[in-house]
This record gives structure tokens, sequence and C-alpha cells, in this order.
């Protein structure tokens, strides 16, 4: 459900006329106490004494800002020296810093994770050579039904000098997917039996209701659980098309800390199913580990039972 990560592009042969975001970051973290080594130091580093991991998992939409005129100017100069005639302006940005030659660009721009609408997060690569999977989430043709599912550390938040004055927190990312709605649900696995067009409506509603939830930064554990659910876990999607043709409805999904959590931190999802005749009430549920900065599958699909 995932798509590949692209290949590396080959390293920039062209002098930074201005400090990078992943610099000033390093900077600002060193003025204030913060580790040095890495693009954004106190993200989430739990080998530093006193400082506990933040980790985010959340789902939005990345978009290229310009920090500072300088830098939108020099886009402008390096795109009007592009063959760039009949290309919109969206177009443009995907060809220009798709150069290998424009990778000095690439680490100038303010990257940007948008949760539906809202400037949520700034990102940075924690490894420096990431910048390519920031460069692979421009689509030269964009649509509202495009997402990008970043994985990271949450650390301080950006000073204003970083990104045009916008103060957000940053997040050092390890890993970053790109896709769209219609792909993921075409690619989650049908049951046999289950005819395409209402199983891909139902997948389409369960994913909704996933990511309608309210303030789904993917910075708690429970919306992390929840999101790593809905890119990863095909069952849910199965089972959900299976209740719509016993006539039951999806009336609630709701996250609650494991009665197993101990020394690691796990979370059941449980998905709340009701008979539309009867009034009749199911629940399942799945068990996620958000211990650290990737969740897994602890228990698959299974019936809860209120205790």
């Amino acid at each position: 459900m995932e798509p590949a990560e692209g290949n590396q592009q080959s390293p920039d042969s062209v002098r930074r006329p201005e400090s990078s975001l992943a610099q000033t970051a390093v900077a600002q973290q060193q003025q204030t106490g913060g580790a040095p080594g890495g693009s954004c130091p106190s993200c989430g580093n739990p080998g530093q004494s006193g400082m506990t991991a933040s980790f985010i998992y959340a789902i939005g939409r990345i978009e290229a800002r310009f920090p500072r005129l300088s830098v939108e100017k020099e886009f402008a100069q390096v795109s009007g020296r592009a063959d760039t005639a009949g290309l919109t302006d969206r177009q443009v940005l995907h060809r220009v810093v798709s150069a290998p030659e424009n990778r000095y660009l690439v680490r100038q721009l303010c990257w940007m994770l948008t949760i539906e609408g809202l400037e949520t997060y700034i990102l940075i690569p924690r490894d420096p050579n990431d910048f390519h999977v920031l460069v692979e989430s421009v689509r030269p043709r964009p649509s509202p039904m495009d997402l990008d599912v970043v994985i990271g550390a949450k650390g301080p938040i950006a000073p204003p000098e970083m990104c045009n004055g916008l103060m957000v927190p940053m997040v050092a990312f390890d890993q970053i997917y790109s896709f769209d709605r219609e792909s993921l649900i075409k690619a989650i696995p049908r049951p046999e039996k289950a005819p395409a067009a209402e199983f891909e409506a139902a997948a389409a509603e369960v994913f909704d209701r996933i990511m309608q939830m309210a303030d789904n930064l993917g910075a708690t554990d429970e919306y992390r659980a929840s999101n790593y659910l809905a890119v990863r876990y095909h069952a849910i999607y199965a089972h959900t098309a299976a209740a719509f043709g016993r006539n039951q409805a999806l009336t609630a999904v709701d996250v609650r800390p494991s009665r197993l959590s101990g020394a690691r931190k796990l979370v059941d999802v449980i998905f709340e199913y009701t008979n539309r005749n009867t009034d009749v009430i199911e629940k399942f549920f799945v068990r996620v580990d958000v211990t650290e900065e990737f969740p897994f599958l602890v228990t698959k699909l299974s019936p809860y039972y209120d205790r």
C-alpha cells in the first residue's frame, strides 16, 4: 500500500548562496543549548539525557514555500533559464526542483506539511541526503486527493527567520510516502466475493472517517496508531465492507490505552458497527505498539468486549 522510494539524486555541485534550512535549525539549537549534529538535533533524540522523544505519524500534503525574498528571486532566475513554455506553475516547480543541478535550491526552500489546509509542521530531513524524498512529493499535476505520510520526530518551534515568519514545530523526518487516495484504495487487497465498486466505497468511507477524526495532527499515540492503520493495515477495510453487506453501519472509531501496556505503550483501536435494523452493536479492535517512532501491529483485528 506504500509507494516505493525513488532513487537518490546525484550530489549537487553548486555552491550554496545562503545557509540552508537544516543549517538554520542547527544554529538555532546550538544557541538554545541543543545538541549538535543532524538537521534538527533536538527532534526527538531519545539518546540525550533528560529528553523524551516526541514522534509523529501524520497524513497531509507537503508544500514548498519560499522562506526569503532572495530564494524566490533565485528560483525565478533558474526557472527563467529553463524551457517552461506551456507549463503550469506547479509543473515549473516540479521541473526546477527535479533537476540535479538545482539541488542547492531544494535545500533553500521551506518544506511544509499542511493538514486539512492548516500549516502544521516544517519538514527537515534527519539525513541531508534525503532531500530527494521531498522532491518526489512535488506532483506536476496535483490533485485534492494527493496525500503524504510523514514519519519522524517533532522538535521545537521554528524561529521566525526560518520560513518567512511562520512559527510551527519542526519535524526531522525519517520516512515519507507520497500517494493519492484513489491509488491507496485500489491497492487494498479485495476479498474474492466482494464486488469491486462496493468494496472501494467501503474502503473510502473507512479512510475518510479516520482522516476526519478531530485534531488529527499525527502527534499523539492515538492518532499515530490510527494513521498507521489507515495506510498499512488492509483488514479493517475488508471487515468494514463485509459489515456493510450485513446491513451494519460503522458508527464509531475509538482509541484507548491498552490494559496490557507496561514497559511498552500499547493502544487499542476500536471499530464499532451497529445493525441498521436492530441497533445491536458489535465491536472489533486492533492493538498497536506505539512505543517508538514506527508503530507496529500487536494483535490483528479481533472481537472487542467492554469490561
